[in-house]
């Protein structure tokens, strides 16, 4: 918990002063998602051929960021990520960024036991307010913990941003060395695909699941809030929600009033998230919303934690899946794409909760090029290099457009068995063909 010590003023000065303060070989923090600095990145883009071997810690990034401009390699600055969004996976492809594997509900802890501290630490806040603290807007996740370690803070100021209630959601004045000027400008908004028919198809099956008081965790996609939609016309009342992502469809769950938060444990009477991305009208709804509470990742993502609250369903995507139920959600071989995020600890939290479920889902195939060639996402063995995201051990519930099994006290050849089962069509023959070759299903069965 923070405690207030005697306050220092934080001096003012220009964005181009603040980027004059880094210097080669530098380790920088710039947050995440809608807390990311946008004037102070101009202002550092502009000198980046001035620096060599400057590391830039970020997640989620929404907008292109100023200092890769002028660095095709990215050895003058080098950004590395704890989730990628699209832009962050097109650096990664062109050998501008590398990925920091972590489960999202270790981030602070990584912080205060395992990283040296950072040399500056940039975030973009909320104006200060009447008790002195710059609010971290919809960006809470690990920021305390950074603003506990970094040698030096900066805070970028933006008034468009939302203000968002919850505990040690801010850094005060008292912490903070330079301020700077922000742009002004709206936060970025992150688009929502729309719904396939496939989406749809899944999220009917898991919306069927779902009773009267469960406890919300969405992943991000447009499969998992595909769910949300289904939920909103499947009767059901009195949903909770605690989250890692808050997302549009749990504020349009909330808005028609099937989220209520009332049969929750733990925060009663309030949606709890640590971050949020999504439209303009999320962050309307998220701003000085008394009904929500954001926390720190730990605080939302750490299995106990995720425990407290009965009846937990966490939904989220993967994108291929071996016979046995290892699913792999963030690579496909040695090509990453996303990050680990919160899906692993969610998973176990589920399971820990009393009556709770966790829910793996995925298209049955997908188009591997632009010839449109069809493969299937259930697979004998992942593609070499393929990072698992959730072992076997862990996954409960996996879905596809045709079917849904539960693969929890299985053996490997009844895993195999039922992971055919939802396959598409197509690949069902081949796929017990090799899963006999391969003794994953003896004769017995």
């Amino acid at each position: 918990m923070f405690t207030l010590t005697a306050a220092k003023r934080a001096q003012h000065i220009s964005a181009a002063e603040a980027a004059s303060l880094v210097t080669s070989g530098m380790w920088l923090d710039y947050g995440l998602c809608i807390g990311q600095p946008d004037v102070f990145d101009k202002a550092l883009g502009a000198r980046a051929h001035e620096v060599r071997g400057v590391k830039i810690r970020s997640c989620l990034s929404l907008r292109p960021r100023a200092y890769h401009e002028p660095d095709p390699n990215g050895e003058h600055i080098l950004s590395l990520s704890w989730h990628f969004s699209g832009y962050d996976r097109r650096q990664h492809d062109a050998g501008r960024c590398n990925y920091i594997p972590l489960n999202l509900g270790e981030w602070p802890d990584l912080y205060r036991r395992f990283i040296a501290p950072p040399d500056i630490a940039i975030l973009k806040c909320c104006p200060k307010d009447a008790h002195g603290f710059y609010n971290f807007s919809a960006a809470a996740s690990y920021l305390r913990a950074l603003v506990e370690r970094a040698k030096i803070v900066i805070v970028e100021i933006n008034e468009a941003l939302p203000y968002c209630h919850g505990t040690n959601n801010g850094v005060h004045e008292s912490e903070v060395d330079f301020l700077i000027d922000g742009d002004g400008l709206p936060p970025v908004e992150l688009p929502n695909p729309a719904a396939t028919d496939v989406d749809r198809k899944i999220a009917n099956l898991i919306a069927a699941e779902v009773s009267d008081g469960a406890c919300l965790q969405i992943g991000i996609g447009g499969m998992p809030n595909a769910v949300c939609g289904s939920l909103k016309d499947a009767g059901l009342k009195d949903l909770g929600v605690s989250t890692e992502m808050m997302v549009d469809g749990l504020m349009e769950l909330t808005q028609a009033g099937i989220v209520t938060n009332a049969r929750k444990q733990s925060d009663p009477g309030k949606s709890v998230y640590t971050f949020a991305a999504g439209s303009r009208k999320l962050y309307q709804f998220i701003d000085c919303n008394p009904y929500l509470a954001i926390r720190s990742v730990d605080e939302t993502n750490l299995p106990h934690n995720v425990a407290r609250n009965h009846q937990v369903v966490a939904v989220n995507s993967t994108g291929q899946m071996d016979l046995q139920g290892q699913a792999a959600s963030e690579s496909a071989g040695h090509r990453h794409f996303t990050g680990t995020g919160g899906q692993l600890h969610f998973v176990r939290g589920a399971y820990q909760s009393e009556g709770g479920k966790a829910f793996l889902c995925m298209p049955s195939t997908y188009d591997k090029d632009k010839s449109g060639v069809r493969k299937s996402r259930v697979v004998l063995d992942l593609p070499p290099g393929t990072t698992v995201t959730t072992p076997r051990t862990d996954v409960m519930y996996v879905v596809t457009e045709y079917g849904m099994v539960n693969l929890k006290g299985k053996s490997v050849a009844e895993r195999a068995q039922a992971m055919i089962s939802i396959a598409h069509p197509g690949f069902r023959e081949g796929l017990e063909r090799d899963a006999r070759d391969k003794g994953l299903i003896p004769r017995g069965f």
